[in-house]
This record gives structure tokens, sequence and C-alpha cells, in this order.
């Protein structure tokens, strides 16, 4: 299996450019998650965490009904899938989740890089609220729960500030659909250069006031600037959904690696999860295999994930 998630390829960032920008600059007064940043309650051990798999590692030769049905036989109990514009597309993807009883149980958005919510442009701004919309719906036709939406990215021409700000007044925009829906739109952090340290996400999570806002929580993405199990304990309860995948900083650079072979904490990641009593799911996100990769890939989630 190959270990570089395709859809990090623009990620050209170095490790030692990243830096979070302080939350002074943006309010005064107490820090909203104060009182609620430490984990939720739950026993150590208790949480029992589902293995899920997203539909762009299992094999594009097989048809939709053909890859569930893989993915259910070589032990992943559910599948993240990706947003589908056509209506039959959409319809196929559904009835072959039925046929392979497997659950499509999260969207990734597909178009919140090309079309930032966090634009000037009003007419990007346009796309990317539409592609939202489209994922929305598809959770709501496949019975999924939640959308992962990157809000916003920093670059030369949007600051940090515009880039909470605008990202902020568009989502809730869209909490009217996701609450009639009651899908919860999942907010991750993947090299965006925005949102880099857990309370910061924390905050910027709590300034909504939804339960359908939370967090798509990415072991990996955060080891650039961060300990994912820090994380975990700072977002507690905000945690909606997680991606699994590994890092390892090198001398040159870094390199995305398998599940275990990188710099990830996998012991202190899954007592964080205990900590925080999380029961939900954690997706693998790689590039694709053949059935022996992801049966690998299965059994490493049992080892490293659900400690069994």
């Amino acid at each position: 299996m190959k270990n570089h998630p395709s859809r990090r390829d623009f990620l050209k960032v170095s490790v030692g450019a990243a830096c979070a920008a302080p939350l002074a600059a943006l309010n005064s007064g107490a820090a909203p998650w104060a009182a609620s940043a430490g984990p939720a309650a739950g026993p150590a051990g208790a949480a029992h965490i589902k293995k899920a798999v997203l539909v762009s590692m299992l094999p594009k030769n097989l048809s939709y009904e053909d890859r569930f049905k893989l993915a259910r036989k070589v032990g992943f109990e559910a599948v993240e899938a990706q947003t589908i514009k056509d209506p039959a597309e959409a319809e196929t993807i559904k009835k072959a989740a039925e046929a392979a009883n497997i659950r499509i149980h999260s969207v990734m958005n597909m178009d919140h890089w090309e079309y930032p919510l966090s634009s000037s442009d009003p007419a990007v701004v346009a796309k990317s609220l539409a592609g939202m919309k489209t994922s929305l719906h598809n959770a709501k036709l496949w019975g999924a729960d939640t959308v992962l939406l990157v809000p916003a990215v920093v670059n030369p021409q949007t600051s940090y500030r515009d880039a909470w700000t605008r990202s902020q007044k568009q989502i809730r925009t869209l909490l009217p659909l996701a609450e009639e829906l009651k899908v919860v739109i999942g907010i991750e952090e993947v090299w965006n250069k925005f949102l880099l340290s857990p309370l910061e996400m924390a905050h910027y999570i709590d300034e909504f006031k939804s339960p359908y806002i939370q967090s798509y929580f990415d072991v990996g993405n955060v080891l650039l600037y961060g300990y994912p199990q820090d994380w975990i304990h700072t977002l507690g309860k905000r945690v909606a959904k997680v991606h699994l995948k590994d890092f390892k900083r090198k001398r040159d650079g870094y390199a995305w690696v398998n599940l275990g072979e990188g710099d990830v904490d996998w012991p202190a990641v899954r007592k964080a999860f205990a900590d925080i009593g999380y029961n939900g799911y954690a997706t693998t996100e790689l590039e694709s295999g053949d059935e022996a990769d992801l049966r690998d890939l299965s059994k490493r989630v049992d080892k490293l994930v659900l400690g069994v």
C-alpha cells in the first residue's frame, strides 16, 4: 500500500514553516473553552472505537458493491464516502452499501480546497457552499451523520483573522440545513495554516454554540506542530469523528508512512481516546491498496487504536 495520502499532494509546506497565530488578537476576555476544554467523562478502556476505511482506499477497478464487500471482508465496519454530485451515482452507492451490509458513516466534502469558504471572491464561496450542501444531502441519503469540512485556508491573499471571520459567517449559513438533515459538520485541520492548536480548534467550534459543529480530528495531521493525545484531551466531547494516519519526521522533511511506522505515540493516543470516552468511528486515510494491504491495515488498527 502506498503511504502518502493522495488528497494531501498539494501540501508542500515545510515542517519548520508552521506556527500558531495567537488568539489574543481575536478576542479579549475569558476564553469560552476554559470551562470545558478537559476530557469528557468516561472510564479508561470503556470506549469501543469502530473501524472505517476511506472509499478512495478501496480498489477502483471494483464496483461499489464489491468495494464495500471487500471492506467488510477485511474487517472494517464502515466506509467514509466522498461528495458525489451525480444523483444516479449517489443512489448506486446507497444501494451498494445496503447490499454489502456496511454503513456509510461520514462524507468527505471535496470542494473546500479549490473553493475555500474563506475566499474573498463571492463566486468561489458560492461554489464552496454548493459543494457542502451536496455533501450534506449525500450524507442524508446514505445514512451518514457527519460531513468533513476544512473551514478555511490561510494564504497571502487571506489573513488568519479573515479566514476565521469569513469561514464562520459562511458555516452559519449552512447550519439550518445541517440541523434539518441532522448531519454534523466536522471541522478538520489539514495543514491549511489555520486552527493550529487544540485551544484554537476548541474556541472556533464553541463560538458556533451548536451541537452540529464539532471536530473531525486527524491523528497524523497535528504531528506537524503538536501531539495528538494533547489535542484529543483538549477537544474532548467535541470530537465527532477521527482520521487515522501516521507521519515520520526526517532530517530533510517528512513522510507519510503506514500506521505504526511513524512518530505517532499510539499507546498515548489510545489512552486519550479512552479518557474522553470516544466510541465513534476511526477512518483510515492512506492511498489505495489490494486485499492484502487492507487486511494488514485493519490488523494495525486493531493493535494500535483498539488495543486488541
